[in-house]
């Protein structure tokens, strides 16, 4: 296994001048045509980043052909697999406007992204072609006249699909003029930095889903910020065990070796008996993982037989990781975790801890990455250091706004430009930022705020829980009470005594859980954030 110690030599890397997702693919061609870019571990293909290129410009001759123009929102409804990615990556090449559906979205939210997305084809997979024909059918019945292509292909097909004809864009498809919240492209054929390429919808915990509007600039600044960050280079290779409707799987690990030239394998989803295993057997040199990831890393099979000498770390990142599991994961597998942060509203990270891991502060999301950062009161005004305020952004890597959504995009942003997260947190004299909870999830019990992370943690240092959640539920005398829910290690019984009574030894009796819900599986999001809305409902 690796030492946790930085690596001396230098990454090395290509200059680039390349404004756009097109130009950039276009690039990688030119200057290492043979070069894998990615790999499957389902079957023995290959996509080098000349192979890309010749399918993007062929698979845009066949979008062109069906009448699909600059501008068009073509969405991709199917699991990981070297298919799923060449048709994002030729989606965004064409000047077309990307839109990965996510897998685990309830059938009343697809239709409501298929109808809102405006979305005029749609490629799926043959597990997920009923549910796409039957949100499309829906929508018909409900008055819907916008004639959508359902194209069947598979997430590791290496044929190109063919795309039946579409009748020409009605202008009704033209959204809210509103700066910020419509598609920017540009049908001339010369492709802009500020165009949009990618329409990737939140996971609408408290509400309808918000289409994120990004632009090859957005996503062109992150993909050069992670590289940066981690030192990637052109030797360097990620395992995608995130799936790719995901901002986090789409950016940092299919977008971004790209940018520094590397390559990614792609497996169909996570499974802690194989990753390992995956990650070995395919000299993979870094991995990109969510805290519950790492949860599930912990309590499964070790890593015992599996080289892991080429792994020069672990990036954590869509939710606040443990301490307690950061320090567990170190130990057992040898391999230093880069904690980070991000948003899709963000194209992905705005944070990263150093690289340098002697430099690195367990429970911080890190340093600002590629942009500004703030915490602010409720007024607005910067809060001095360890003072707890809600955290805004600024930088290249932010979205455009939300998808024919004005007054939510309004309201996304503070008057002087900068993104209002909705994350509490504070930063400390150092300038390394630290989240406490989101603003709708605190826990205000007898007018004190509690931040839910804080008994997460406690509760996570219990040797029997494996994942847990602390809510606010109502309560007569104190406005609020703590409820917690628990995933059991193993799925063996707690004596729920004993829980209580490690509670009050680690939170004292004020913050110390009124009821000890258990539950096979907490309700995630696609980024792996638990949604505790969903549990308090």
């Amino acid at each position: 296994m690796s030492a946790l110690a930085d690596p001396i030599v230098a990454p090395r890397r290509v200059p680039l001048d390349a404004p756009t997702l097109r130009a950039l693919i276009d690039t990688r061609a030119a200057h290492a045509p043979d070069k894998t870019f990615l790999l499957s571990i389902t079957q023995d293909d290959a996509l080098t980043f000349a192979a890309l290129r010749d399918d993007c410009i062929a698979l845009e001759a066949r979008f062109h052909a069906a009448g699909l123009r600059p501008g068009d929102v073509v969405s991709v409804f199917m699991g990981n697999g070297i298919q799923t990615a060449r048709l994002l990556l030729a989606a965004m090449y064409s000047g077309l406007v990307a839109n990965p559906l996510n897998l685990l979205s309830q059938p009343s939210q697809v239709r409501y992204i298929v109808e809102h997305s405006d979305t005029r084809a749609i490629f799926v997979a043959d597990d997920t072609c009923d549910t796409i024909v039957e949100a499309i059918d829906a929508l018909r019945r409900e008055g819907m006249a916008r004639e959508i292509a359902v194209v069947r292909t598979s997430p590791d097909a290496s044929n190109l699909p063919d795309i039946p004809a579409l009748p020409a864009r009605p202008i009704s498809l033209v959204s809210d003029q509103t700066p910020g919240t419509q598609i920017v492209s540009s049908d001339t054929g010369a492709m802009r930095p500020g165009d949009t390429a990618l329409l990737m919808y939140t996971s609408g915990t408290t509400g309808a889903p918000k289409g994120v509007l990004l632009s090859h600039r957005s996503l062109l600044a992150n993909m050069r910020n992670i590289s940066a960050e981690h030192r990637l280079s052109e030797e360097d290779r990620v395992l995608v065990s995130l799936p790719l409707y995901h901002i986090n799987g789409l950016v940092v690990a299919l977008l971004t070796p790209l940018w520094h030239g590397g390559s990614a394998v792609m497996t169909p989803r996570f499974s802690a008996r194989t990753f390992w295993n995956e990650a070995s057997l395919h000299g993979c040199t870094w991995i990109n993982v969510v805290p519950t990831i790492v949860a599930y890393l912990l309590n499964g099979e070790s890593a015992h037989g599996c080289d892991l000498s080429a792994l020069k770390f672990c990036r954590s990142a869509s939710a606040a990781l443990p301490a307690d599991h950061h320090r567990a994961f170190e130990e057992r597998f040898g391999i230093g975790v880069i904690e980070t942060m991000g948003m899709t509203e963000t194209a992905a990270p705005a944070f990263s801890n150093p690289y340098d891991m002697s430099k690195r502060k367990l429970g911080s999301i890190g340093l600002p990455s590629g942009g500004g950062a703030m915490i602010v009161d409720l007024e607005g005004r910067e809060c001095a250091a360890h003072e707890t305020g809600e955290l805004v952004l600024r930088g290249e890597q932010l979205m455009s706004g939300y998808y024919k959504r004005p007054e939510e995009t309004r309201n996304a942003f503070t008057a002087d430009g900068w993104l209002r997260t909705g994350d509490l947190g504070y930063r400390d004299e150092a300038g390394f930022f630290y989240i406490n909870g989101r603003a709708k999830e605190l826990i205000i019990k007898g007018g004190e705020n509690i931040a839910p992370r804080e008994i997460d943690e406690a509760l996570l240092r219990h040797p029997g829980v494996l994942e847990a959640a602390a809510v606010g539920v109502p309560d007569p005398a104190y406005g609020q009470d703590i409820v917690a829910y628990i995933v059991a290690s193993g799925g063996v019984p707690i004596d729920v005594t004993e829980l209580r009574a490690h509670c009050l030894r680690e939170l004292g009796r004020y913050k110390t859980p009124r009821e000890f819900r258990f539950t096979d599986a907490l309700p995630r999001g696609p980024s792996g954030k638990v949604q505790r809305l969903k549990l308090v409902q």
